[in-house]
Formats: C-alpha cells, sequence, structure tokens
C-alpha cells in the first residue's frame, strides 16, 4: 500500500537548496518477505546516520542535539525565530553538519548565539544553554574550522589540521608518515602523549573478546537490525548479512573484505550499502565515511545496462592506456537500475551512479557492482533546465541538441562511469596496497576523471549502436558539449576562494582545461563580458581524452603521486574567481536560483503478528523533512 505519486517531487526550498520526495514505486512489486527484508535493512540505515555528524566535524553531534531540541519545540518557541533556526537545522540535516556537502565549506546561522539561547529556554531546554556558548567557534565563526578537506592547507598548518573532519585529532601529517595503520579504513587517529592511537569503529563481540570502540552505539544497534534482516534473505545474501554484523563487531579489514566478497557477488532485488566506505572526505583518502542506502531493482531498465556490462572485456581491451596496465579475463559486473527507499550518512540525493566496491583487490578478484539511482535523475531534471545550456553554449544549435539530448546522454555517462569507469585497469604488480595508499588525497579526483574519461572515450563505439543504446552521434556530442561546459557552470557551486575541494568538481575540471590546453579541441570565449565554452573539433577532443585517460590510468597503476599531484594542481585545482562571479550573476539574471538538492526518503512501516514477525509493510512518502528527520533521532533519545 502506498500514497500516490506526487505531481512534483520538489517539496520545498531553503535558499539555494531544493528538497526532494524520492519515491520507490517498484516496491510495490517485492513479495511480503521481500518488503520485509527492505524494512530491516532500513532500519538499520537510520541507525548508523548520526555516525557521520561526529565523522565531519567533532561538534557535529553537539550542534545537532541542540538544534534539534529547539526544532522538536514548535509550538513552544518564537514562530519568527523558530523559523528561522528550522530552516538553518534543515540545511544542517541535508549536508550532515554545517559544511556543505559540495563545496565542503562552512555555512553559518542567520540568528545569532543569544537567540538560539532564548530559543531553547523557550523550548524548556534550559540544561543546553551552556553548551550554546561551548559550540559559539564551531556555529557562528565562519573562519573557524571552515573547511571539512581542506586540499590546500592554510594558517601554517597541514591538510590534515586545515579540515574540519574528525577522523584524525591532535595529529599532523608528519606524524603519519611511517605510522603502521592496521584500522587504516575504519578508526580516528587520535595522539596520547607522544603515542598515535587507532580508536577503532566497531561495537564489540559478544563475548567480550573484542571490546566495543568508537561508534559502538550505532553499531551495536544497526547489527540487531541485520540480524532481524536476515531473517528475511535468502541464504546467500543472509552469510552476506552476517558477515557485515561481524564486520561491525570487530572493526577488522579481514571481515570487511569477506563481507565485500559475498556482497559484490549477490544481486538480489532488495539490495544495499552499509559500511564506511567514501574516501574522499578524508584529504589523505583513507579514512572511510558511513553510508548506507537500500535499493530495489528496476529489472526492466537493467537489462539495457546488463548489455554494457556484458561487454566489459572489449571496452578494456580498446582502452588507450599501456597493455600492461589492461585487464584480462574482466568478470562482467552486477550493474543495476534502483530505486532506493531511503538513503543516510555521507550519501547525497545528487548521487546518480555509485561503482562498489572501492577496493583494487576485491575488483580484481570478484568483480564489482554498479548502482544506478534513476529515481533522482528525473526528480531533479524537474526543478531546473541543465544548468546553463542556453546561457552558455557557443550556439543555440549546441544547446538545442544537448537539451533535447540530456537525459540520454546523462543516463549513459552514469552508466559507463560506473560500469566500465571504475572497474577498468589494473594496477602494477610492485603495488602492494590499493592506489588511494599511493595517491592520497589526489585519489578521488583521479578515479572520477578516470571513470568520466572511459565514459567519454566510448560513447562514439560504434559497439553502443550495436547494442541498440544510442542511434547516432549526437548524444555523444552532447555529452561532450556538457564536459566542456561544467569547468564554467560548476563555479557557481563554489561561492567563495579560488580552490576545488571537491573530488568530482576537480575531476571535471582537470578533463576540460587539460584538453582545452592540450589540444586546443574546446574553446573558450567572452563575447562582451559574457563567457562561453565549446567544443571546436569533437575528433579532437577524443584524442585529448585518449590522451589524458591513458596517463590517469599509469599513474594510478604506479602509484605515482608527484604526477597527479602536477596534473591536478595545474588543471584541477584553482580557478579565476573573476569568472566564478560572471558565472553566478549570470544565473542569478537568469532565476535558476537552486544549487544543491536534499532528499526525503521514504517511510516504511511494519505490522506485526503476536509471534513478533512482519505480516504487512507500507510504504509512504512524508513530504515532511522535519518529522522525518526527528523521527530518525528519536531511535537515540536525547540525554
Amino acid at each position: 500500500m502506498t500514497s500516490a505519486r506526487a505531481e512534483s517531487p520538489i517539496i520545498e526550498r531553503v535558499d539555494n537548496t531544493a528538497f526532494l520526495q524520492i519515491e520507490a514505486d517498484n516496491f510495490l512489486a517485492l513479495s511480503p518477505k521481500q518488503q520485509a527484508l527492505a524494512y530491516w535493512l532500513n532500519q538499520s540505515s537510520i541507525a548508523i546516520d548520526p555516525i557521520i555528524y561526529d565523522q565531519l566535524s567533532r561538534f557535529g553531534l553537539r550542534q545537532k542535539r541542540v538544534l534539534e531540541a529547539v526544532v522538536s519545540n514548535k509550538d513552544k518557541v518564537d514562530p519568527a525565530l523558530y523559523s528561522q533556526i528550522a530552516d538553518f537545522t534543515k540545511l544542517f540535516w541535508a549536508n550532515k553538519g554545517n559544511h556543505n556537502e559540495t563545496t565542503a565549506r562552512k555555512f553559518i546561522p542567520k540568528f545569532r548565539a543569544d537567540h538560539l539561547k532564548r530559543a531553547l529556554g523557550e523550548a524548556g531546554r534550559q540544561d543546553l544553554i551552556s553548551e550554546v556558548d561551548a559550540l559559539i567557534p564551531s556555529l557562528f565563526d565562519k573562519d573557524f574550522e571552515p573547511m571539512i578537506t581542506a586540499g590546500i592547507p592554510g594558517g601554517g598548518k597541514d591538510i590534515i589540521q586545515s579540515s574540519a573532519n574528525n577522523f584524525y585529532f591532535g595529529v599532523t601529517l608528519a606524524d603519519l608518515k611511517n605510522f603502521p595503520e592496521h584500522y587504516s579504513l575504519d578508526s580516528r587517529v587520535v595522539k596520547q602523549g607522544d603515542k598515535l592511537v587507532e580508536q577503532v569503529y566497531r561495537a564489540g563481540t559478544p563475548d567480550g573478546r573484542i571490546p566495543p570502540g568508537l561508534y559502538a552505539q550505532y553499531l551495536k544497534k544497526a547489527n540487531e537490525f541485520l540480524e532481524k534482516a536476515s531473517a528475511y534473505a535468502e541464504p546467500p545474501q543472509a552469510k552476506v548479512i552476517s558477515d557485515l554484523i561481524r564486520y561491525y563487531q570487530t572493526g577488522e579489514n579481514k571481515d570487511w573484505t569477506q563481507f565485500l566478497t559475498g556482497w559484490v557477488q549477490d544481486d538480489e532485488p532488495v539490495d544495499f550499502a552499509n559500511g564506511f566506505i567514501d574516501l574522499h572526505r578524508d584529504v589523505r583518502g583513507a579514512k572511510g565515511s558511513s553510508q548506507s542506502f537500500v535499493a530495489i531493482t528496476d529489472r526492466e531498465v537493467s537489462n539495457a545496462i546488463g548489455k554494457i556490462a556484458a561487454n566489459a572485456q572489449y571496452f578494456e581491451d580498446r582502452a588507450p592506456w599501456d597493455p600492461r596496465y589492461k585487464r584480462h579475463g574482466v568478470k562482467p559486473p552486477i550493474a543495476k537500475a534502483v530505486e532506493t527507499t531511503i538513503e543516510t550518512g555521507d550519501f547525497p540525493v545528487s548521487t546518480m551512479s555509485a561503482s562498489l566496491p572501492n577496493e583494487d583487490t576485491i575488483r580484481a578478484k570478484y568483480g564489482s557492482k554498479s548502482f544506478l539511482f534513476f529515481d533522482q535523475a528525473p526528480a531533479e531534471g524537474g526543478v531546473v533546465e541543465f544548468a546553463g545550456l542556453y546561457e552558455f553554449s557557443a550556439s543555440r544549435r549546441d544547446a538545442e541538441r544537448d537539451r533535447k539530448y540530456r537525459f540520454e546522454q546523462e543516463r549513459l555517462m552514469a552508466i559507463m562511469h560506473e560500469v566500465i569507469g571504475h572497474g577498468s585497469g589494473k594496477l602494477s604488480a610492485r603495488l602492494t596496497s590499493d592506489a588511494a595508499f599511493y595517491l592520497k588525497e589526489y585519489y578521488p579526483a583521479l578515479e572520477e576523471a578516470r571513470a568520466d574519461l572511459m565514459a567519454l572515450w566510448n560513447v562514439f563505439d560504434p559497439k553502443l549502436k550495436e547494442l541498440g543504446l544510442v542511434s547516432s552521434d549526437e548524444p555523444g556530442k552532447a555529452m561532450y558539449d556538457i564536459a566542456a561546459l561544467q569547468m564554467l557552470v560548476q563555479l557557481r557551486l563554489i561561492p567563495e576562494g579560488d580552490t576545488i575541494e571537491d573530488g568530482r568538481a576537480r575531476a571535471r575540471q582537470l578533463i576540460a582545461r587539460y584538453i582545452m590546453d592540450k589540444t586546443g579541441a574546446i574553446g573558450m570565449e567572452d563575447r562582451n563580458g559574457r563567457t562561453t565554452v565549446y567544443v571546436k573539433d569533437y575528433g579532437k577532443m577524443r584524442e585529448g581524452v585518449g590522451m589524458l585517460l591513458a596517463e590517469l590510468m599509469r599513474i594510478k597503476a604506479e602509484g605515482d603521486y608527484d604526477a597527479i599531484k602536477a596534473l591536478t594542481d595545474r588543471y584541477g585545482l584553482h580557478f579565476d574567481p573573476k569568472l566564478r562571479d560572471q558565472v553566478v550573476k549570470r544565473f542569478n539574471e537568469g532565476g535558476t536560483s537552486t544549487l544543491y538538492f536534499a532528499g526525503i526518503n521514504a517511510d516504511l512501516t511494519a505490522q506485526f503478528d503476536q509471534a513478533g514477525r512482519i505480516n504487512k509493510v507500507r510504504i509512504d512518502y512524508p513530504r515532511d523533512y522535519v518529522k522525518q528527520q526527528l523521527s530518525y533521532s528519536a531511535m537515540y533519545p536525547d540525554r
């Protein structure tokens, strides 16, 4: 049973963020057993959600507690003040803290600290008023810990000390140079006296042999729900869930590897991700941020994606890099279109695709799993036309073509990026760790660029026409046009400074700037104070794509830190702030104010029989972000 699909996915806007209702129509096609499985997996996703607030800032959970104390008492607080605090809290939830999810830059409230204290008093939470004083720098001072992840250090600090994230405390980059991390993915490294200590993320084992660690209360709760989920899963997937429970108990890399080995080969209609996964929040590219989603497979769309997955070896053989780095015996990845019932932790609604796992050793031996989140693309597409097509394109003809093929090229890019991009290539035998270990803070941008380039390289391959995925070269030209435009239009997302911190944004800038410099295939012109970017020669641009792709694969395969640093610093890191200001002005003139998106999950509600088993699950679309987020927080009552 479900509520009717809303006409518009937009629930509301706060400043430049649009809140979208995400829907999962395919949930209704699941069996009752599969729906029950999804329910318990959803609960485990909610259970780990608080972790990301602490990972992104050591003040995050304290800030969250104070803000929610006000927002949960709407009827008691002065309406005008409540509205200001509620709007800020919505943005806080949307970004998992008070740093923008895309730009990594801090944003501050429109209200003052004394206003927050007054609201707490009106809400009957005098016990939290003194907490506001302790949080003033972290909440109200824009210059205090201004970046989640700082690729460019400042004030005599290194990149770790300049970053607000909470993966390290009291530690410098030099301290870590020869430190042997046993729990590189899932620990916080702190300095205790002169000694470095890894605070491991783990629940601990029931027998007490492995003690609880950091985030134990959240991981224990997640494990309770995962245990219940396993009772509704098919035996192979139940084993996968059991392996994840074990990993959350121990935090051991061998248990994470055991889980991934089974998970990557499991292809059930109800699928999920849950763990310390994304590396781009850590400047070293080592620590995983907590994230989760529960996905329902759309079999019809997935069949088309499977055509590309089945030809993964074909595309690998034709990659433009040195044969030494080509993978043989490629295992076709599991690739599927999905709708999500929930997304929590460090998993933004703007994610169109994901290829997991990140670990090259697992990919090489067991393959990968690619998710295409096509439920989000139509939702965001309904909000605004693709940013800047008419304003920034060189001609109306180009803009019309790019608009006509927008969704086709977007989906092709997403599919090829994930299915044949991330899983491609192999590392040199001399490397003893994954490439991220060697490439450190530059790895996220390299890998995102490499995957995009694989899509750009193959979009004109006749195999796509043979598979019936394109009818002409026009979607490929649209993909090239938009790849060129991105280096200009994405600047609107970086309101301050002159550096790009986000790995995905660096990748786009690197691609376009490199090709423009090396081949001249991309043009940039000032037309009466209005800059435009366009593709001058598609064939020559493809040559540039091949050149950069070959070099990035070499860098990854050899772990060449100096080379990726030089490339990124030259092409992907800096921009002209005057150009950014021009771009922002033109967007504002065109009335395009939405820059960022946040998602409202579906709500799953279970009915239980007398034996405690689920006999029915209802899916609803709440369209109430505050109510949903407060319900998530209620899993861990305020203490």
